[in-house]
């Protein structure tokens, strides 16, 4: 494959990518060619930005098991950055609006590179049309599905372990689930997450971070014995009546985060293997939106 690949992060999940627009792609979609890829860059995925009639650019996102046809938060944000790196000039000024695998998605550019910094992009998920409590946990669709589960100290969890077992559970047959465990702690929420197509934990999971802020959201709003454990901090975390007023971000998010309006409805910051990222969405579940870093690496 003779096609330029360039290696991006978002919060430490990493992808191969690869500008295809006016190139024949056909090689690059290749199953083992994508396994060989994200083996050999020891990567989480591999993505195809690729042109589109109606829109800015559209995104084609594969698992490191070369499986596609799913959203990857942190993939969505890395190639916003990417279009913009390429010099893509949105339609509407610093605000991308693309194809994904599950629908249209907006990316907003609220920081470009300056020394040392990234991009920092907020990105718009698909608004989220059930949670359904089982096996002790929430399962719920972000863009793909996703099983998770709190727990009361995420550090000592077995995710590879566990996360094997629930992934092929038989309530999640027949494709399976992602699975994030999620401790709820001052600051914020704490997740990893167990990735199929991935088979194994990554640093980051952007679809994992947003189901686990939502997910919380239910927990506070819909208490039950079972989970009556975990209700008390989800309450605190969420504020009350609805998170009707903002919830301010955790001051250890850094300065990048910090210019980022307030606005009406429910706010969490969460924290991934490496990074802070921020969910954002109506009580609803609609208007979700994931903010976050996207580095160019090589």
């Amino acid at each position: 494959m003779s096609e330029k690949l360039y290696k991006w992060s978002g919060a430490g999940n990493l992808f191969m990518v690869a500008d295809g627009r006016g190139k024949d792609m056909s090689e690059l979609r290749q199953a083992t060619e994508i396994q060989r890829i994200c083996s050999e860059n020891k990567t989480d995925g591999l993505m195809i930005l690729d042109e589109s009639a109606d829109h800015d650019f559209r995104m084609e996102f594969y698992n490191p098991d070369g499986s596609g046809g799913m959203m990857c938060g942190n993939g969505g944000r890395c190639i916003a950055a990417f279009a913009d790196y390429l010099g893509i000039r949105p339609a509407h000024e610093n605000h991308f609006c693309f194809e994904a695998p599950d629908g249209l998605h907006s990316a907003d550019l609220l920081q470009r590179p300056n020394g040392d910094e990234s991009w920092i992009i907020r990105l718009k998920m698909i608004d989220v049309k059930e949670v359904t409590p089982i096996l002790g946990g929430y399962f719920l669709n972000t863009g793909t599905r996703h099983f998770v589960k709190f727990v009361p100290d995420v550090e000592a969890v077995d995710v590879e372990s566990e996360g094997k077992g629930l992934r092929w559970r038989s309530e999640f047959a027949p494709e399976g689930t992602n699975v994030n465990f999620v401790s709820i702690q001052p600051d914020g929420l704490h997740v990893r997450t167990f990735e199929k197509g991935v088979e194994g934990e990554t640093d980051a999971c952007g679809t994992g971070i947003t189901a686990s802020a939502i997910a919380g959201y239910y927990l506070a709003t819909h208490p039950s014995p079972e989970m009556q454990k975990y209700t008390s901090a989800a309450l605190e975390l969420f504020s009350s009546a609805g998170l009707r007023k903002p919830i301010p971000v955790s001051a250890e998010i850094g300065p990048s985060y910090r210019h980022l309006q307030a606005q009406d409805g429910v706010k969490v910051a969460l924290k991934a293997r490496r990074d802070w990222l921020k969910v954002e969405f109506q009580p609803d579940l609609t208007e979700v939106y994931l903010t976050g870093p996207a580095e160019l690496l090589a």
